[in-house]
């Protein structure tokens, strides 16, 4: 297991603000009403689309769980446009990606982000990340890791552009789906939502990220309802 040199060993409590590390705690605690209560626990964190803040939820996500004394495993399984190791400050030359591949293996690639968190990056960029995803290698290493940990959290591709996320979510306990206030379109979120039923995933909730901490707190969770309004306006090519 690799090493790093991270001082803060409690992410989410000193760069985010405190009514947000509470907000955190409460969808720890539905996410945990949510999961099955034995064994190991896996879930997806994704989006519709890029840019509304999956990968930073992930990690506070992670480190949440990891708070309570659990051993958690955060791994990047976004194997087109990683970020938890810039994130978290982690080297990425080896990771998911080497350990499907058989070029090493998992403790040589997994690295220790706190006492109870464990990381495992995407590693180099691979030509075929939907094959990775669904290969009977990560089959294998994910009913291995329940072995080993008490939460398996993965963040994944944005669902409407791309299909990893559909095809990993059902090695899981579920999905949960990241939304940005004033961002994201309600059409959007149909359709992602539209994708997961096909698939027979089930959505664990919905977390809605940027919220007016004026009017709200700035992350909350719930059951996704229909109803929301969305000003969207982007541009991107994943």
């Amino acid at each position: 297991m690799e090493n790093n040199n991270i001082q803060n060993k409690d992410t989410a409590s000193k760069k985010v603000p405190f009514a947000v590390v509470e907000a955190y705690k409460t969808i720890r605690t539905n996410l945990s009403f949510s999961l099955p209560q034995e064994g190991c626990k896996s879930f997806v964190i994704s989006s519709s689309v890029p840019g509304e803040g999956k990968s930073t939820t992930a990690v506070n996500i992670a480190v949440a769980f990891s708070q309570l004394g659990k051993n958690v495993l955060l791994i990047d399984a976004d194997l087109r446009r990683p970020s938890i190791h810039k994130k978290l400050k982690l080297i990425n030359t080896k990771g998911l990606y080497t350990v499907l591949s058989g070029t090493a293996s998992f403790d040589d690639c997994v690295q220790n982000s706190n006492k109870f968190l464990d990381v495992l990056t995407s590693g180099p960029l691979p030509s075929n990340p939907i094959e990775l995803i669904e290969s009977v290698a990560l089959t294998e290493l994910i009913d291995k890791l329940h072995q080993r940990y008490d939460y398996i959290i993965f963040d994944s591709t944005p669902i409407n552009i791309v299909s990893d996320a559909i095809s990993l979510a059902p090695k899981t306990d579920g999905l949960v789906l990241v939304v940005r206030e004033n961002s994201t379109r309600r059409d959007d979120i149909h359709h992602a939502l539209s994708a997961c039923k096909f698939a027979n995933i089930r959505v664990l909730g919905t977390i809605i990220n940027g919220v007016n901490p004026k009017h709200s707190r700035k992350y909350s969770y719930r059951k996704y309802k229909s109803g929301y309004k969305y000003n969207y306006k982007y541009q991107y090519k994943y």
